[in-house]
């Protein structure tokens, strides 16, 4: 591998300021139907059906030109992101009040801006979290969505001078999401790299860290592919409308704790709580990697 990455020299965000990104498009069937084939699960999402919960995330992709890249696949920071000199990105969490669906096929208005950016230091080095909040109004200029979505960056991790070779024989395993037998059973995750590159094409996220081998070992210093943040958590949706939890306006908090590497076997399980559900995906040693806590919204509920 050629690729580096020069040491993080602090924050240097001279010259850059906030913009507010506006754009009106089309709730796509094409990539809500990619998301279904992906799930297998049974549900049909056409034209003019109600948006699932957090399916705007396939629903509403920005493919970046070509010419905007990075080294790691995503947009080069410095125009709408600040110009972080971190090399890895991660899908930290968020939130979202899901007021109501837009329908499958509906021109919508998003609106997004960069509301904070925060220098931090953690157990791993200087972290900078970025705050981008976005809604999503439908045709009629009602408010569909807003969302908080916060995006952390922070050094590489250590190489090991030989990266690891990548699994052979790994075929595809099927649904992603599977519920067991019981309804105390919970759902077990299992992903392949087909689930992998299928979601990232859905999403038009080019990070290399998910379809990347020798790019997510050998330059970030992960031990194999990365699954996705937002499929994690879409998985944990999934798993709130199979058990009938999530059928209305909602305000859908998640938080990611820790990445789950592709092929690793994980689990779904619900706890509830006065105010809701909590739907928690751990890996094989119990310790969770994604949550989505949902509560239902009051009727008239909106978004401070």
């Amino acid at each position: 591998m050629t690729e580096s990455h020069e040491p993080y020299a602090g924050p240097s965000y001279e010259g850059w300021e906030p913009t507010t990104s506006v754009v009106t498009e089309v709730v796509a069937p094409t990539p809500v139907q990619a998301l279904a084939a992906l799930l297998d699960d049974g549900r049909d999402v056409g034209p003019g059906d109600p948006l699932p919960p957090l399916w705007h995330w396939v629903a509403l992709p920005r493919w970046a030109a070509s010419s905007v890249l990075g080294a790691d696949g995503h947009p080069r920071t410095g125009s709408f992101l600040p110009p972080v000199g971190l090399p890895r990105r991660m899908f930290a969490g968020g939130e979202v009040t899901w007021h109501r669906s837009p329908a499958v096929g509906e021109e919508v208005r998003s609106e997004s801006r960069v509301v904070s950016v925060t220098d931090k230091t953690g157990r791993s080095g200087p972290l900078v979290l970025v705050v981008v909040e976005s809604r999503v109004l439908g045709a009629d200029g009602g408010l569909c969505l807003v969302e908080r979505q916060d995006i952390l960056y922070r050094e590489a991790g250590a190489r090991s001078g030989t990266a690891p070779e990548p699994p052979l024989g790994q075929e595809p395993s099927g649904p992603p999401l599977r519920r067991g037998p019981a309804p105390e059973d919970g759902w077990d995750v299992v992903t392949d790299p087909t689930v992998l590159m299928r979601f990232s094409a859905a999403t038009a996220n080019a990070h290399r860290i998910h379809y990347d081998w020798p790019y997510a070992t050998g330059v970030e210093g992960y031990p194999g592919l990365v699954v996705h943040g937002p499929l994690m958590t879409l998985l944990l949706a999934e798993s709130l409308w199979q058990a009938g939890e999530l059928s209305g306006p909602a305000r859908l908090q998640h938080r990611n704790r820790a990445p789950l590497f592709c092929g690793q076997p994980a689990r779904i399980t619900h706890e509830h709580h006065p105010s809701g559900v909590l739907s928690l995906l751990s890996g094989a040693d119990g310790a969770p990697r994604t949550t989505l806590d949902a509560h239902p919204l009051e009727k008239g509920t909106h978004h401070a």
